[in-house]
């Protein structure tokens, strides 16, 4: 199942796409889901062709939790080796936007980078979560673009600021229920130019192990996003250009970069 959060002309919905969304957008349709995505969805008999509804970000979650360095050769490009264990951090839940969404470049930073990556959203509380089980405790995955304002990030020695600006955290299209993470193609294009490919089998720690390593440290809620990490090729946006990140078997990201 994909399930989506869209603005229509009554307000803002949690929907479920029917067909699958690889159908023409003409024939899919958003299906409206009563109160929230977790659990057994039910349908409150609402409907709207996806012409009508316009994509938010699927899911606002309380935290959004980072893992950093997570692909060996992304480690190496940032002047260090690959950690033996994850390394997290975290963006505030206001970083989150939408697909198609400008992200926002602050007046005050003089490069800001894209760093696509597949994101797991959680979809019940747990704590201490054993690494067999880590998968079981999700709605399901998601893309996300973990931007960052690189000198800022340099200048700091940590990174709070330079990845909690509003719009930094672009979240979509939908969460996919189904999606296996085990071996996808992750690309992040830019003005249609690629600058990341990998696939997710590269992961230093798989999601499984993420979340139960994760779940060890803090509580985990229903709506909780974690961004696994980013392959090498990271690299800066500009006014008017355009990000996509592109996830096999999950659908595409796109995102304007704008001067604020």
């Amino acid at each position: 199942m994909r399930l989506a959060r869209v603005a229509h002309s009554d307000g803002v919905s949690f929907v479920a796409l029917e067909p699958d969304p690889a159908a023409p957008r003409e024939k899919i349709v958003a299906v409206e889901i009563d109160q929230h995505p977790f659990g057994e969805p039910t349908y409150t008999g609402r409907k709207w062709p996806m012409a009508d509804v316009r994509l938010l970000a699927p899911i606002l979650p309380t935290k959004v939790i980072c893992v950093g360095k997570n692909y060996a050769d992304h480690a190496r490009e940032m002047g260090s080796e690959p950690p033996e264990n994850p390394v997290i951090f975290m963006k505030p839940s206001t970083s989150v936007t939408g697909p198609n969404s400008p992200i926002k470049l602050p007046s005050n930073s003089e490069r800001v980078d894209f760093e696509g990556e597949l994101a797991a959203v959680v979809g019940q509380p747990c704590k201490d979560v054993p690494e067999a089980r880590g998968t079981e405790v999700l709605l399901g995955y998601t893309i996300a673009n973990d931007v960052t304002a690189r000198d800022q990030q340099q200048a700091d020695g940590q990174w709070t600021r330079a990845k909690g600006y509003d719009t930094f955290c672009p979240l979509g299209p939908w969460i996919d229920t189904e999606f296996d993470p085990a071996d996808a193609s992750i690309r992040t294009d830019l003005d249609g130019e690629v600058k990341q490919d990998a696939r997710t089998s590269q992961l230093l720690h798989g999601v499984g192990g993420l979340v139960s390593w994760i779940s060890r440290v803090m509580t985990l809620l229903p709506g909780d996003v974690i961004l696994t990490g980013t392959p090498a090729g990271v690299g800066p946006m500009t006014d008017g250009q355009k990000v996509t990140v592109a996830i096999d078997g999950l659908g595409a990201l796109t995102n304007p970069a704008q001067q604020a």
